[in-house]
């Protein structure tokens, strides 16, 4: 039997993170297209917006003024999707349904308490990562793993997430850089599934899956975007979306308030290099969805964790054509036809 050409074939490729599997199907980039490809125009964005809730001396939706901060700015979420005084509680089916009858644990519902915190990367409401200066990123960095410590310290949290929606597309109301802080006293699915899969490598192997991943693409190269001295992005052998990417630190630390003053530059350097090369990948500010996955703060030691960040950017073919997760990919399983090695190339040849 001839072996599939991952280049030309349909295939499947398997996540070890998600334990999941994507289809690739780049024979069919070759089908012809016939939508929109135009270039958006570019839109004015004022240094300072006297109707934006986040710029400096603004009143809130809450009725709180912000200071005249010039900075970064942290407050807690108007509209929070955890309150911390959530009381304990849980029900499910076995409460109230006859046990021998097969019908227990069906509907099942506990209590979820939790903070949620918006940080602002800058008083410029006309900013973006790749717009800002590297001493500027760095201070966002710190602030990161100064939330990651103070929230997983609490005894009721014991996962921070940590991310950003960049672009109207992504949902983000409010162009002000910002992103979102949301610390879980459960652990939520996706780092759970990952923490699964890292805990049982760990056991297998005796070694890091992130760590292995890392130097397998290190020596294959076919998929690695840019690098620096501490962090490196790639396009995952197992990307979902066209120019997803992964951002990994070269060093085995399980969370950003592990990192060294050094590896928090090289972070600062990345951040602003690869988004840099999102926006002149289609001459647009480039939208997505990115956040950093760090080991649980529930108390145990994590020796599996190796701090990493996703970057789910939608865009396909042009500023104005996006992908979308329908039909087949919502009943079941991902898809895409651009290949994550010519996703890499294309990341590749930009300028940062």
């Amino acid at each position: 039997m001839t072996p599939a050409d991952l280049k030309e074939h349909p295939h499947r490729r398997f996540n070890p993170l998600t334990r999941e599997w994507v289809l690739v199907s780049p024979h069919r980039t070759q089908r012809p297209w016939q939508g929109q490809v135009e270039k958006l125009p570019q839109e004015f964005t004022p240094r300072y917006d006297p109707k934006c809730y986040m710029c400096p001396g603004n009143t809130r939706a809450s009725g709180s003024r912000n200071p005249a901060y010039t900075g970064t700015f942290l407050f807690d979420n108007d509209y929070p999707a955890l309150l911390p005084g959530t009381p304990p509680g849980r029900f499910s089916q076995s409460d109230v349904a006859d046990r021998d009858k097969g019908h227990a644990n069906l509907l099942v519902v506990e209590s979820e308490q939790g903070i949620c915190r918006v940080v602002c990367f800058s008083p410029r409401h006309d900013l973006t990562i790749s717009q800002m200066d590297r001493a500027d990123i760095r201070k966002v960095v710190d602030v990161w793993a100064e939330q990651y410590r103070e929230l997983g310290a609490l005894p009721f949290i014991n996962h921070v997430q940590i991310f950003e929606n960049r672009g109207a597309i992504m949902g983000c109301s409010n162009p002000h850089p910002h992103c979102q802080i949301w610390a879980n006293a459960s652990i939520p699915n996706e780092p759970e599934k990952e923490k699964k899969s890292f805990q049982d490598y760990l056991r297998a192997k005796g070694s890091c899956l992130v760590c292995d991943y890392l130097a397998l693409e290190q020596d294959l190269g076919q998929r690695l975007a840019i690098e620096n001295d501490h962090f490196l992005a790639l396009v995952p052998f197992w990307a979902v979306w066209p120019f997803e990417t992964m951002l990994i630190g070269k060093r085995h630390a399980g969370a950003l308030d592990e990192l060294t003053d050094g590896e928090r530059d090289g972070l600062a350097d990345i951040l602003k290099r690869l988004t840099a090369r999102y926006d002149h990948l289609f001459e647009v500010s480039f939208p997505y969805s990115m956040g950093f996955h760090q080991h649980p703060t529930d108390g145990q030691p994590h020796p599996e964790w190796h701090l990493h960040a996703h970057f789910y950017p939608p865009l396909l073919r042009s500023a104005t054509v996006r992908k979308f997760m329908v039909g087949y990919e919502m009943l079941a399983a991902p898809q895409r036809d651009i290949t994550p090695e010519t996703a890499a190339e294309r990341l590749r040849e930009l300028k940062d």
